[in-house]
């Protein structure tokens, strides 16, 4: 596959297979994620791999941290929500680590890791496997980065959560153009 059609035929995916996603693939996602480009080579992106019983853990924490932020929630939404761990077989958290260099301004690490995103979505793509991006309220939560590794204070920019799409999925929809976003001057 092409880079331009890996671009224009990617697309979020939700249904997939419970199959295990190998060592081998997720190696070459966190490869091709790498290559962003990143002011002064500073690798500002973390990832955390999380799969198996990880992914249990997770939802586990999920449905406690929403229980403790809504305790009157029924025990059917916190089952939803620990749900939301196991969407996939493989979840790929990333986060973007703080830099002490003076030189680099903030905003620009997390676009570099946006940009090691997008390259893991496409890559992803290439390789057959598919997924989505996901964040919600739990990216921003102190216990759920505190369990991945990261600093409270860091930023978790996503979720991505990834595997082998499901027969029979539909085709990616037309997106809107640029031409009204974009002013070309001379």
């Amino acid at each position: 596959m092409d880079t331009i059609q890996a671009i224009f035929s990617r697309h979020s995916i939700t249904d997939l297979r419970p199959d295990p996603v190998p060592r081998s693939l997720v190696e070459q996602l966190l490869a091709a994620a790498v290559q962003a480009p990143n002011h002064y080579r500073v690798r500002p992106w973390r990832f955390v791999v999380l799969q198996g019983a990880a992914l249990e853990r997770l939802g586990d924490l999920f449905a406690e941290v929403l229980r403790d932020r809504k305790p009157d929630l029924p025990p059917a939404a916190l089952e939803k929500e620990r749900a939301k761990a196991l969407r996939a077989p493989l979840l790929l958290a990333v986060g973007v680590e703080r830099c002490e260099d003076a030189r680099v301004v903030p905003i620009e690490n997390v676009c570099a890791v946006a940009a090691a995103c997008e390259n893991l979505l496409l890559a992803a793509n290439a390789l057959g496997l598919a997924g989505k991006w996901r964040t919600g309220s739990q990216a921003s939560d102190e216990r759920i980065k505190t369990f991945l590794g990261l600093d409270p204070e860091q930023p978790l920019i996503g979720f991505f959560y990834l595997g082998y799409p499901a027969e029979n999925q539909p085709p990616a929809g037309e997106r809107p153009s640029f031409s009204d976003r974009t002013t070309w001057m001379d």
